[in-house]
């Protein structure tokens, strides 16, 4: 290989070029209109336009990405993670065009993509797995089918893809439908296919992971284990490794089990086995169950890099090339490092999606502090693509000190012009349940403690510093620069506008015309509390509804949010199809 195409953007691809420069391989990037003048764009040898603004126009455009290899002459591509990563159809594409597929064969990527194959690959060498169906569902009659045989919860599961899109967990039958419905249509968005399968969901589990290498000479490694716990809607937020607080048997079942998985699939490249991982009851340590492969680079690879000293994308490039690894045996694990995904989300508003301006990007110094990012100051987060802006990675020679490391960090951080999940990761460091001081019977953070027991203690904090933040970034707004007289020399100085309405007023000139006006919108008024796409109409036009009723489904940065009446009525929509562009603010109808 000597010319590597991303077919990626954002910090993942940045990773990818700067280790492609770094072994001397020649890097090309691709980019959407939005993405124009990104920082991938910017470091990388050469770029070519997409053309388009969406993903399904640009990222997920298969004719394109091949196109635009041809184009430079490239010899291979990397798919990053997200995206085409584990499009099988995509892989076989690029070998047909005789180019290096940097990833699993296709086959591997279609059997152990599919969480139905990989469920029955996983029985077949013994790893441990919670009931699920043998395929995937076609109704919502079929899932009620295993509820009164295996019981609630359950896991509806998009059977190709991950990161938690085109899975919904069903607590109450009446869940049944809208859950099953919302997760083939999430599925067929994110991935193309919309088959899903069911299986046991296990209450307040822990989220563990290998990670593995393995190369074209039959040397299967895993490199360490990650514990990827901190999630809500069922996307990561926080990961750490190695994963603490596991007990000898239960290390050694998740590398004899994962190295057996891949092994037996024939695996080649990079990829990362995932377990559910149950609370301990009393004497009996927790039950562990597969749940799915990632074929391919995961967003939390840098906390394994931290603490193996191997570069997974170098190694990449290397099992790519036909080499061996260059390690040839599980290596133990030095130190301990966090991962905070910095999210362009409003924690206090349920994790909302806030595309929109980095009017400051100021990362932490000091030991043991890696930044992966993918924009910088001045740049622009679209709304078209996921929210994720950047990575903190935070290091030290043990748990205590690197979540003491990271506690200054997230301190030191700035990212202004939008709001971020950084109060979010801040809050986290406090809580008890996640450092564990007192060892692991400390240790309850679980995959649905953001949901229960974070908002339950640390909500109402959490909006109040939402909301001083949101006021201060309006009264900010609000601020326009005027040039007074001071002692004979001018000074140029940030005032309030409605300060300097009220100068003009009181000295006979006319408010300014660039005030800001308030408004507020009429009782009953239901908005879209983020920009986006209108998914669906979850009521009908001139439906009666009551305070609570799902009245619509938004989909934004590929989550989808429920719009909900705020009051009993009659619900009249907006003249708005499925699939039009929403505004945030923006009027979807009205319950009167």
């Amino acid at each position: 290989m000597k010319r590597i195409l991303i077919a990626n953007r954002g910090e993942i691809a940045v990773r990818i070029i700067r280790s492609a420069r770094e072994a001397g391989y020649s890097a090309v990037a691709v980019y959407a209109d939005q993405d124009a003048d990104s920082l991938h764009v910017q470091l990388a040898d050469e770029a070519l336009a997409l053309v388009g603004t969406t993903s399904a126009q640009t990222y997920l455009d298969q004719r394109k990405l091949l196109d635009a290899a041809q184009r430079v002459d490239a010899d291979a591509i990397h798919p990053g993670y997200g995206f085409l990563s584990e499009n099988a159809d995509f892989a076989q594409a690029v070998i047909d065009a005789g180019l290096t597929w940097i990833g699993p064969r296709p086959e591997t990527i279609e059997s152990l993509g599919n969480k139905v194959t990989a469920r029955a690959l996983a029985v077949k060498v013994g790893a441990p797995l919670v009931p699920g169906t043998d395929g995937p569902v076609a109704s919502a009659d079929e899932i009620r089918a295993f509820v009164s045989e295996h019981g609630l919860p359950i896991a509806i599961k998009a059977a190709h893809g991950g990161g938690g899109r085109g899975m919904r967990i069903v607590r109450k039958e009446t869940e049944i439908d809208e859950a099953f419905a919302s997760a083939v249509r999430e599925a067929e968005s994110a991935f193309g296919r919309g088959e899903c399968f069911v299986e046991r969901f296990l209450d307040r589990p822990r989220h563990v992971e290998a990670q593995v290498l393995a190369d074209t000479q039959g040397n299967v490694v895993v490199v360490g284990t990650r514990d990827c716990s901190l999630q809500r809607r069922n996307q990561k937020l926080v990961e750490e490794a190695p994963a603490p607080f596991l007990s000898d048997d239960q290390r050694a079942d998740i590398h004899r089990s994962a190295r057996a998985i891949c092994a037996e699939a024939g695996y080649i490249g990079a990829g990362t086995v995932e377990y559910l991982l149950s609370p301990a009851q009393g004497d009996q340590p927790g039950l562990l169950s597969f749940l799915e492969v990632n074929t391919r680079l995961q967003v939390e690879h840098p906390v394994t890099e931290e603490t193996s000293g191997v570069d997974l994308v170098a190694e990449q490039f290397r099992i790519a090339e036909g080499q061996p690894l260059s390690v040839t045996s599980d290596p133990q694990p030095t130190g301990h490092s966090v991962e905070f995904r910095l999210n362009a989300e409003e924690p206090s508003q349920g994790f909302l999606p806030t595309p929109g301006p980095v009017e400051a990007f100021a990362p932490p110094t000091g030991p043991g502090i890696r930044v992966d990012t993918g924009v910088r100051s001045g740049d622009e987060v679209s709304g078209a693509f996921d929210s994720m802006l950047a990575k903190l990675i935070v290091t030290g020679p043990d748990r205590d000190t690197a979540l003491r490391r990271a506690r200054m960090a997230l301190a030191e951080m700035r990212i202004e012009g939008l709001p971020t999940v950084l109060p979010f990761h801040r809050q986290v460091l406090e809580a008890d349940d996640f450092l564990a001081a007192e060892g692991e019977a400390g240790f309850r953070v679980h995959t649905r403690w953001i949901e229960t027991e974070f908002e339950a203690a640390y909500g109402e904090s959490m909006r109040e510093s939402e909301h001083m933040a949101s006021a201060l970034r309006h009264r900010e707004q609000g601020m326009r620069r005027t040039t007074v007289e001071i002692d004979g020399r001018p000074v140029t100085l940030g005032l309030p506008g409605a300060l300097l309405n009220l100068l003009g007023s009181a000295s006979g000139g006319a408010p300014s015309e660039d005030a800001p006006a308030a408004t507020e919108n009429a009782p009953g008024t239901v908005v879209s509390s983020l920009a986006g796409s209108l998914v669906s109409w979850a009521a009908e036009d001139g439906a009666d509804v009551k305070a609570g009723d799902a009245v619509a489904v938004v989909e934004a940065m590929k989550m989808e949010s429920t719009v909900t009446a705020s009051q009993a009525g009659t619900f009249s929509r907006a003249d708005l199809a499925p699939g039009a562009a929403l505004k945030a603010g923006q009027i979807l109808g009205r319950v009167e």
